[in-house]
């Protein structure tokens, strides 16, 4: 079966994860959290934009009781990280004494990361875990510790399934990446 390519903005991107091959990983991450969030109502802390649809997903696959909240953190201009992270939505639920999974769309510099869970420790969770549906190993910048990774990927551009190019793509079903 020969790739799917989708243009956005005049850039080509190549089929390279598929909605089943996600799907089949969410079933897999949910099982792991239950093992360790099962009674403990958990706040999902879902990453604005890019998360929105994976948040959604992983939450539907759970079977154990919990709330979900968003917050809105951007790094992103065009296809690199500014290296400088805005909060433009903030946090709006008391989470003192509360388990709190962030769940992200994507870690690769881990400068959004690196700069947040400071912030969010002080505010005195009872733990924090980062479930991030894609991790670029090879672009990490910090040392933040990953609980929950969907894939890892080399680091190349990629969109869909909630990530973007210049705000277009996230409706994709699979996630592409940047054509060489």
């Amino acid at each position: 079966m020969p790739d799917s390519i989708v243009t956005i903005n005049n850039l080509s991107f190549t089929s390279y994860i598929t909605e089943a091959q996600i799907r089949t990983r969410i079933q897999a991450l949910a099982a792991e959290m239950k093992e360790r969030y099962d009674g403990l109502q958990p706040i999902f802390l879902g990453v604005l934009n890019g998360a929105f649809i994976f948040a959604a997903d992983l939450l539907r696959a759970t079977d154990f009781e919990s709330v979900i909240s968003f917050i809105k953190l951007s790094s992103y201009r065009g296809m690199k990280s500014s290296g400088k992270v805005a909060s433009v939505i903030g946090l709006d639920i008391d989470i003192k004494g509360r388990h709190v999974i962030i769940v992200e769309d994507i870690i690769d510099t881990g400068n959004t990361m690196h700069s947040f869970i400071p912030e969010l420790k002080a505010l005195e969770p009872a733990s924090i875990a980062l479930a991030s549906l894609l991790v670029k190993p090879e672009a990490l910048e910090h040392d933040i510790p990953i609980d929950y990774i969907g894939f890892e990927i080399p680091n190349r551009f990629v969109v869909g399934y909630g990530l973007d190019y210049d705000g277009l793509g996230r409706q994709l079903r699979d996630i592409y990446q940047l054509a060489e």
